[in-house]
């Protein structure tokens, strides 16, 4: 199925809109399923990374109790930490600290795919780019283009993790959980 997945995204002209369509088409079922388990072994083995991004990020507009319109950027992460809930209904008796540590680890899961998608190849917009472009791009070199949302200060970053540990404190009634704060620093 994933590589299934991967190759519809890799066939059209403009993988960023066919990455979209897919996304849209298999959302709910994402919403449906009801072990964390199965929902981390369907999004870690996703061979596209630009269809995780989009995947995580309905994900989180979905959560989000302030949606956001900005493009797919750092900012916009940061703007899912601060302003996302619990993302799933849990068909079990699932801790509420479990159900925040699970956010986190798609947050960064969200974090680690945009980075492939564009930060971390040599070319610009590689995974966004049709087959025949990447070629061209390689040939002329091309450097990453950055989104106006990817010019965060470590200030930012900072202030939205604080933010986030006093809300976490506030909803849990208890001291940040230790496996949370592991994630929490892995994400910063």
């Amino acid at each position: 199925l994933q590589r299934m997945l991967s190759i519809a995204v890799e066939v059209d002209k403009s993988p960023n809109c066919s990455s979209c369509k897919i996304a849209d088409v298999i959302f709910p079922f994402i919403l449906n399923i009801p072990l964390r388990s199965q929902r981390e072994a369907f999004l870690n083995t996703m061979e596209s990374q630009l269809l995780r991004c989009k995947l995580l990020e309905q994900l989180f507009q979905h959560s989000c109790n302030m949606p956001t319109t900005l493009p797919l950027s750092l900012a916009k992460i940061l703007h899912f930490l601060s302003h996302s809930s619990v993302l799933l209904q849990y068909q079990n008796e699932t801790a509420t600290w479990q159900r925040w540590d699970e956010m986190l680890q798609y947050l960064s899961l969200l974090l680690m795919s945009y980075q492939n998608v564009l930060l971390v190849f040599p070319l610009a917009e590689h995974l966004r780019s049709s087959l025949n472009d990447r070629m061209d791009l390689i040939i002329q070199k091309a450097k990453p283009k950055l989104q106006d949302g990817d010019d965060i200060s470590h200030l930012d970053i900072q202030l939205k993790i604080e933010d986030f540990i006093s809300r976490m404190q506030e909803v849990l009634g208890q001291p940040f959980p230790l496996q949370m704060m592991e994630k929490l620093c892995m994400l910063r």
